[in-house]
């Protein structure tokens, strides 16, 4: 009879987190803020950002429209359809959770929708992103579930096609004009970590 293998050995892998406490952090001053999740719904998430924020959260699942678009043949219409995608007013949003999914999108499409999450946010709102600092061929998405404020689970699914570039820091910066930098990590993980804040009026 063979021995059964350890959960942890196939377990998804998890690793440290320095944004997403300072992201919490930037929320917590705020009475019943308005989250934007743009990952697919991850029901733990969900939990956990509504008891820590005491949160209003809308999951908009933003890989799910880049993999219909690619699986349509229609990526160059991506920007546009990006332009268009979402339905709340300007100023409305307390904080958005961007994730990687910048990584995913061509140039165009990539500054499009960094406009459009500015717009969205509220005077000193916050947007935490995270940005790969290496190439990858790897055809696969991540959904990030939220272990503790120091702690994130990759959990990886497939996709139509590899992240599209490795950003350089001061591309990125550039594309969010109207926010500002408020902390950015190095992981180990290859993934650098961003928190942004829109300036006040």
């Amino acid at each position: 009879m063979g021995v059964a293998a350890s959960p942890l050995a196939t377990a998804d892998p998890v690793f440290a987190t320095k944004a997403l406490r300072k992201f919490l952090t930037s929320l917590t001053s705020r009475e019943s803020p308005v989250l934007l999740d743009l990952g697919p719904v991850v029901g733990s998430n969900v939990n956990f950002f509504g008891e820590q924020l005491g949160c209003r959260i809308r999951v908009e699942d933003l890989a799910a429209d880049i993999e219909s678009h690619l699986k349509k043949g229609n990526a160059d219409q991506l920007a546009a359809f990006l332009g268009q995608r979402f339905t709340q007013p300007a100023g409305s949003v307390d904080g958005i959770l961007a994730w990687d999914l910048f990584d995913y999108l061509d140039k165009a499409s990539a500054q499009v929708l960094a406009t459009v999450l500015t717009t969205l946010l509220k005077p000193e709102g916050a947007l935490l992103g995270f940005f790969s600092t290496t190439e990858s061929k790897e055809s696969v998405y991540t959904k990030y579930v939220v272990v503790d404020p120091l702690h994130l689970r990759y959990r990886t699914y497939p996709a139509s096609r590899a992240r599209q570039r490795a950003l350089l820091t001061g591309d990125i910066i550039r594309m969010f004009k109207g926010l500002r930098v408020s902390d950015s990590f190095l992981m180990k993980s290859n993934v650098r970590e961003m928190l942004f804040r829109k300036n006040p009026v």
